[in-house]
């Protein structure tokens, strides 16, 4: 996975189908609400990292900083 949002829902959606768990069934074992999982798996751009975070726990993971090419960002 690299650094963007699309990255990011279509990876906690893999993970979600993975685990055999529906969208209520993942936010009600996060602690988040049904609205907050379809947005992230929908890629909304702005969501509260403590609550991503929440949901990325359930499969042993966390957000975290991850190396760009700050050349590709200056183009």
């Amino acid at each position: 996975m690299r650094g963007n949002v699309s990255d990011l829902s279509s990876h906690i959606k893999l993970k979600r189908k993975q685990n055999k768990l529906t969208q209520p069934s993942l936010a009600l074992k996060a602690g988040v609400g049904l609205h907050f999982v379809r947005d992230l798996e929908q890629g909304k751009p702005s969501l509260r990292m403590d609550k991503v975070n929440d949901v990325l726990r359930l499969f042993g993971e966390m957000l975290g900083p991850v190396p760009m090419d700050r050349d590709k960002l200056l183009r």
